[in-house]
């Protein structure tokens, strides 16, 4: 279910309404919407104002999924996504996304506000085996302020079967769970 909060372009205001609503400060952008410049920007409608983009097929992943669970303060330039459905997509081309066609399971995708996106434990699980600078300086500040999913990350990597740079990802966790436990 979508948020009242929530304004995109084409539906209860043009474009031009929303620009002009944004110049005036009445509104301010949150993902691919708008939201009242007096709304307090809550999980749940970071991830509502991505919904367009991922529709009933996608779901947010890695630093989209980041943002959404609040590890991030400005949302990434193109929004990594995976799909969640069965069947396999042909997705249209959009530079606005970053799209991988293995289909998540369902244990590791959450919906908010009509939007789905990966688990915390599974975005922290993600970002931690990925290569990209951006990704893992993302992991160090979802491991720091959220260190209870530590654990739950390893629990997820044992459990998930062969993966790339699982090894790697678990002794990095390893570190981080040590530190804490310091």
């Amino acid at each position: 279910m979508s948020s009242p909060f929530l304004y995109f372009a084409g539906g209860r205001l043009s474009a031009a309404e929303l620009t002009s609503a944004r110049l005036d400060g009445d509104v301010v952008e949150v993902g691919e919407g708008f939201m009242p410049a007096d709304a307090v920007e809550t999980f749940d409608l970071r991830a509502g104002s991505l919904a367009p983009l991922l529709g009933d097929t996608l779901a947010a992943t890695h630093l989209s999924a980041a943002w959404v669970h609040g590890v991030l303060d400005e949302p990434p330039t193109r929004h990594a996504v995976q799909r969640i459905t069965a069947r396999r997509l042909s997705p249209a081309i959009d530079l606005r996304v970053r799209y991988r066609a293995m289909r998540l399971p369902d244990r590791d995708v959450m919906v908010l506000c009509g939007a789905a996106v990966t688990t915390p434990t599974r975005t922290l699980a993600d970002l931690v085996r990925s290569r990209d600078a951006a990704d893992r300086a993302a992991a160090e500040r979802m491991a720091a302020t959220r260190p209870e999913l530590i654990g739950a990350a390893l629990a997820w990597l044992a459990d998930c079967g062969p993966l790339h740079d699982k090894r790697a990802a678990a002794a990095w966790l390893r570190g981080r769970q040590e530190e804490v436990t310091r």
